[in-house]
């Protein structure tokens, strides 16, 4: 079956974060199926959500794994001028919630496991399908939970993120994080004799700039360092009320060099500097900070076997890092396989309106993966 026309129906599958991805992960286990894949569907605790995992080829032998989520960022509030349920092919174009992130390979994957169904592999070829990657790479933990306890695990992972069929061997990791204040609420007429949460919350995004400026750097980026981002700040209840309390959202992006766990400490130790200046005001002053998600970056060597592989399969003579995270990391991290991030379009286009990726790029992902069956007929490695 084509990917493009596979594309057509993933993107007509609204799998907003927020929604169930049942009805597409059902669709490609009936593709597959079809193909005589058998498929593991690996639900979430709600059972509201699933992951999906096949193989094709011998069993109990390491194989080359395609990974990709399914689910996609709203469209709530977006100026689209086309249907972004519904797959519109223009002057050369695909357009359509997810067509780039990352319907797009998700679909070039499917067609490709269909073909392997029909060959006789010596290596084999897995298909990771995941789900509530946009809010964090939370789903994608209970297939690795399965793949941890599975006798054998992936050679390679080929995460098929957007980096225009450019092979990326790192990311940054994040961790998100929340800083509750905690202040003393009075009458604004009487504000100094109150202690304003959200001036609590202020200093400490001021000790978060001090420690954007202390970070270090790596050109392989586009952003070459380790990023502290506040993101949303919640305080205040009418202008007349000194608040009690104040919440800032915030994140750490981290290069390989930096550690998060190491800036939270010291981000720790300046909430509690602040707060206990703020005690000679109000005793129960306070900034405590709690982590919401953290996912690990990804840093594959650029000399390693499983990034000559990918090269060799793509044609390409360089590496790239990028910004964005993706599940490769924690393929890495915790199944200690060598992860690689190359797939069609550009994440320029990810989270906008009018999403597209190019048929040129779909072609050009389908034929690396036409070459992907060919190593692993001969038996790669």
């Amino acid at each position: 079956m084509d990917s493009i026309r596979i594309l057509e129906r993933l993107i007509a599958f609204p799998t907003v974060s927020r929604d169930s991805n049942l009805d597409l992960i059902g669709y490609a286990a009936d593709l597959l199926e079809a193909s005589g894949v058998a498929c593991q569907i690996v639900h979430g605790a709600d059972r509201h959500k699933a992951n999906l995992f096949a193989t094709i080829g011998p069993a109990g032998r390491p194989g080359v794994m395609l990974s990709g989520h399914t689910d996609v960022v709203p469209v709530d509030g977006q100026n689209w001028t086309l249907p972004p349920f519904e797959m519109t092919e223009r002057d050369g174009k695909l357009y359509g919630r997810g067509a780039a992130d990352m319907k797009g390979f998700v679909a070039s994957a499917l067609a490709i496991c269909i073909k392997a169904s029909r060959i006789a592999l010596r290596t084999p070829l897995h298909l990771a399908l995941s789900c509530d990657e946009e809010v964090g790479c939370l789903g994608v933990r209970d297939l690795i939970e399965m793949l941890r306890a599975a006798p054998q695990r992936p050679l390679l992972c080929i995460v098929g993120e957007p980096t225009n069929m450019q092979v990326a061997t790192g990311h940054k990791g994040k961790l998100a994080a929340r800083a509750v204040c905690r202040g003393r609420e009075g009458h604004s007429a009487l504000a100094p004799l109150a202690l304003n949460a959200i001036h609590l919350g202020c200093d400490f995004v001021r000790a978060l700039r001090d420690e954007q400026e202390r970070l270090a750097r790596d050109g392989d980026y586009d952003i070459p360092y380790t990023t502290v981002h506040v993101g949303k700040i919640n305080a205040g209840v009418a202008l007349n009320i000194v608040p009690n309390l104040c919440h800032v959202d915030f994140e750490i992006r981290n290069i390989a060099a930096d550690d998060a766990a190491s800036i939270l400490d010291r981000l720790r130790a300046a909430a509690v500097r602040i707060a206990e200046d703020a005690a000679s005001i109000a005793a129960e002053a306070a900034i405590d900070i709690e982590i919401t998600n953290t996912y690990p970056g990804l840093d594959t060597p650029a000399a390693s076997e499983a990034v000559a592989f990918v090269k060799s399969l793509t044609g390409a003579n360089d590496t790239m890092k990028v910004a964005f995270g993706t599940e490769g990391g924690l393929f890495s991290r915790d199944l200690g396989t060598p992860a690689v991030v190359c797939g069609p379009g550009s994440m320029a286009q990810g989270h906008k309106p009018d999403e597209f990726v190019s048929v040129e790029q779909l072609r050009r992902c389908d034929a690396m993966l036409d070459r992907l069956l060919e190593r692993l007929t001969d038996g790669w490695p």
